[in-house]
C-alpha cells in the first residue's frame, strides 16, 4: 500500500480507537501533515475532552492563527484600550490592530471607539482545550534506507519535545519479531504495527513510547540550515523556552481543529467523473478509471484520465449546489465537523 493510503487508514483508526489504553473521557481530534517550519508530522492527534471542545466552539470552525491567538489569549473582560491591555507583541502594533478587527468579525471579541482609540473586551475566555499532542510517523515499508533517515527525524522529535508522545506506524510483516523493533530507533518512540484490510484496519502497539517533556524547560531545537542529515557536531542549536512551545502547540492544535484528516479532498479533483469515496471506515478516495486508490498527487488536472463531471450530473437528481463531487465534499465536511 502506498504511504498516502496507509496514512489515511491510520488516521481513521486513530479517530475511532485513540487512545489505545481507552482512557475514559478522552476525545481525539485527528489531522495529517502538520507541524513546524522544520518538521512536518504525518499524523497529529490532539487529545481533548467533549467539554473542552464545547468551550472552544464559540471561536469558530476555522483555526486561530498566531495573531488571533495572541488577541484571544490576552483580551480583557472589561473595555480597555488594546495597547494597554495586550502585552508587547514584539512586532508592529498595526498587525495587532488588524487581528483585533478580524477577531471582532469572528465574533469572540467586541470593539468600540473611544475618540481615536480602539477599546476591546472579550466575549469568551479562550480555553486550555489541549490535553496532549501525539505525533505519528507513517512508514508502511521500513527498508534500511528509510529507517536511517527516519531515525534522524524521530531523534529530532524527541529532542524538541513539542509532542507529548511520538510513534512510528509501520505495516505488519508477520515475522516473529517485527523489523521495526530491530531498527536503531530512539527508545522514547512507540511502535504501531498496522494491518490494513478490506474489513478495516487493525493496529497493535508493540512498543510503548515514553512521555516527553513538553513544558519547554531546557529544550534546544536541532536546526540543520542545509536541510540535510548533518551530524550533531555540525548542527546549530537554538534555545526554545516554554512560551515558544506553548504557542507552537496551540498553533498546531488549531490547524488540526480546522482541517481534520479528511482535508485531503481540498487538493484532489473531486469534480472528476471517476472520483468516488469508498469504505465506510474512511471514507477513502477511489479512482474508477484506474480501479484503485489514488494519491493526492495523482488526483489532479494533470492526470491523463481526468474528465470533468458531465453538466447533466449537476442538474438531474443531484442538489443544485453541484454533482457527485460536491456531494462527496459535503459528506467529508460533515464528518470533519462532527469530530469538533
Amino acid at each position: 500500500m502506498k504511504e498516502f493510503g496507509f496514512e489515511l487508514r491510520v488516521c481513521a483508526w486513530a479517530e475511532r480507537n485513540w487512545p489505545p489504553d481507552d482512557t475514559s473521557g478522552t476525545t481525539a481530534v485527528v489531522a495529517r501533515q502538520l507541524g513546524t517550519k522544520h518538521r512536518r508530522w504525518d499524523t497529529v492527534i490532539v487529545e481533548t475532552t467533549d467539554a473542552d471542545l464545547t468551550a472552544r466552539a464559540p471561536f469558530g470552525d476555522g483555526r486561530l492563527d498566531s495573531d488571533l491567538l495572541f488577541v484571544a489569549r490576552n483580551a480583557p473582560t472589561s473595555w480597555t484600550y488594546y495597547r494597554e491591555c495586550l502585552p508587547d507583541p514584539g512586532y508592529p502594533w498595526r498587525y495587532v490592530r488588524e487581528a483585533v478587527h478580524r477577531a471582532a468579525d469572528r465574533g469572540f471579541l467586541e470593539t468600540r471607539r473611544a475618540g481615536n482609540r480602539i477599546e476591546i473586551r472579550r466575549r469568551y475566555r479562550y480555553p486550555a482545550w489541549i490535553d496532549r499532542i501525539i505525533a505519528i510517523e507513517n512508514k508502511p515499508d521500513l527498508d534500511a534506507a528509510a529507517a536511517r533517515v527516519l531515525a534522524e527525524q524521530l531523534e529530532h522529535d524527541v529532542a524538541v519535545g513539542l509532542a507529548d508522545e511520538v510513534w512510528l506506524a509501520t505495516s505488519t510483516t508477520g515475522d516473529r519479531i517485527e523489523p521495526a523493533l530491530l531498527e536503531a530507533m530512539p527508545v522514547e518512540v512507540g511502535v504501531l504495527s498496522v494491518s490494513p484490510s478490506s474489513d478495516g484496519t487493525t493496529v497493535e502497539p508493540i512498543w510503548q513510547p515514553r512521555t516527553l517533556d513538553s513544558s519547554g524547560a531546557g529544550t534546544r531545537i536541532l536546526d540543520r540550515p542545509d536541510g540535510g542529515s548533518a551530524d550533531r557536531s555540525a548542527a546549530r542549536f537554538e534555545y526554545a523556552g516554554p512560551e515558544w512551545k506553548h504557542r507552537k502547540r496551540l498553533e498546531i492544535a488549531e490547524r488540526a481543529y480546522e482541517r481534520g484528516w479528511r482535508s485531503y479532498v481540498d487538493t484532489m479533483r473531486s469534480d472528476c467523473r471517476w472520483f468516488e469515496l469508498r469504505d465506510p471506515n474512511g471514507p477513502f478516495p477511489w479512482c474508477r478509471s484506474k480501479d484503485r486508490a489514488q494519491t493526492a498527487a495523482e488526483c489532479s488536472a494533470r492526470c491523463p484520465a481526468f474528465e470533468p463531471e458531465p453538466p447533466g450530473w449537476r442538474s438531474r437528481g443531484w442538489p443544485i449546489e453541484g454533482g457527485p463531487g460536491k456531494a462527496a465534499e459535503r459528506l467529508l465536511e460533515r464528518k470533519r465537523a462532527r469530530r469538533r
